[in-house]
């Protein structure tokens, strides 16, 4: 087996492996690679795979959108996963680093480089574009947003606190030895790589306790981004389908009845067109034993166009396409996007 489907497989098991492998469009130059150490890129890649896997165990509309796609005779071509964090203006998030910190030190040594800063000021956040520099278009980039609790009141920074001041480290001592050895070119041994993939996976979870629900309601009440990290934390907010025409598939979509997005988001270029589900609703444990109904995470579909002044797709994002994409999360996502 090649050094991707080796570690997907030891992940997730060998029939989730081989099936998550399955609905995914790879580029043969990365699967072919294989032996006694893991590529930067391989170990990118199998991660995105994993973090896949995930979302769709957590969005039953984008487990059914796949499943009638590989009925259909086609496959995914996974353009890019968000998740956002909190930026605290006093440095670490609990025992975590803080904001985009918890993930750049595991993007960093993965080959990943910032492409873009995309400001999300309406929102009071900041968006970055993580792209890989091995295989920029064959590796799925992140989208990485930060919260600054240092944009809203008093009252919300002390819910904030308390809500994501209990935030633990998942990176153990042997995930960051591996980190640091991509970091430093050295090569990597695939027992490692097994060993270590499923705790790089946990960083992308909830890493705090549950919130109050008091807290919960401060925070949505100034914020809905704020709310949904404290349910859903760092994992996937969304993962994208990169399609040939997202318009023509959007309207498919909304004759089948599936929860669309109302309004097409189109970038200032014209060369980046997005849609989405509306987040599935899941049901979350808070700190007084109740559980309740809140949004979770969707599935985004994405069309690129080539840049002529590149000649290569254009991989770039856009604030307003974002800003408009972040609604799905909201208790009245698409009523009026």
């Amino acid at each position: 087996m090649g050094s991707i489907e080796t570690l997907v497989v030891a992940t997730l098991g060998e029939a989730a492996g081989r099936q998550t492998l399955a609905m995914l469009a790879i580029d043969p130059a990365l699967l072919t690679q294989r032996g006694d150490t893991v590529s930067r890129a391989a170990f990118a890649m199998a991660l995105n795979v994993t973090l896949f896997a995930d979302l769709l165990h957590r969005v039953p509309s984008g487990k059914a959108y796949v499943a009638d796609t590989l009925a259909r005779g086609g496959k995914v071509m996974f353009d890019h996963g968000a998740l956002r964090s909190i930026r605290f203006p006093d440095g670490p998030t609990g025992a975590l680093p803080g904001g985009e910190d918890a993930f750049t030190r595991i993007f960093l040594p993965l080959g990943y480089a910032m492409a873009a800063i995309y400001p999300l000021d309406r929102l009071k956040m900041t968006g970055r574009a993580y792209r890989h520099s091995d295989f920029p278009e064959a590796i799925p980039q992140f989208f990485l947003s930060e919260l600054h609790v240092d944009r809203f009141d008093p009252e919300f920074a002390e819910a904030a606190a308390r809500v994501f001041g209990t935030s633990r480290d998942p990176l153990d001592d042997r995930a960051k030895a591996m980190l640091a050895r991509y970091e430093a070119g050295e090569a990597v041994q695939l027992v490692d790589a097994i060993a270590t993939l499923p705790v790089i996976l946990s960083a992308f979870d909830r890493q705090h306790d549950a919130p109050g629900f008091a807290d919960y309601q401060l925070l949505l009440s100034r914020s809905n981004e704020a709310a949904w990290i404290a349910t859903e934390g760092n994992g996937f907010n969304h993962a994208t389908d990169r399609v040939a025409d997202v318009a023509a598939l959007a309207e498919r979509l909304k004759a089948e009845d599936r929860p669309m997005k109302e309004k097409l988001e189109v970038s200032a270029t014209g060369r980046v067109r997005q849609t989405a589900f509306r987040a599935d609703s899941v049901e979350r444990l808070f700190a007084d034993g109740e559980l309740r109904q809140v949004p979770g995470s969707f599935y985004e579909f994405i069309s690129r166009d080539i840049d002529p002044a590149t000649g290569r797709l254009d991989l770039a994002f856009d604030t307003g396409n974002a800003t408009g994409i972040f609604a799905m999360t909201s208790a009245q996502a698409g009523a009026s996007r």
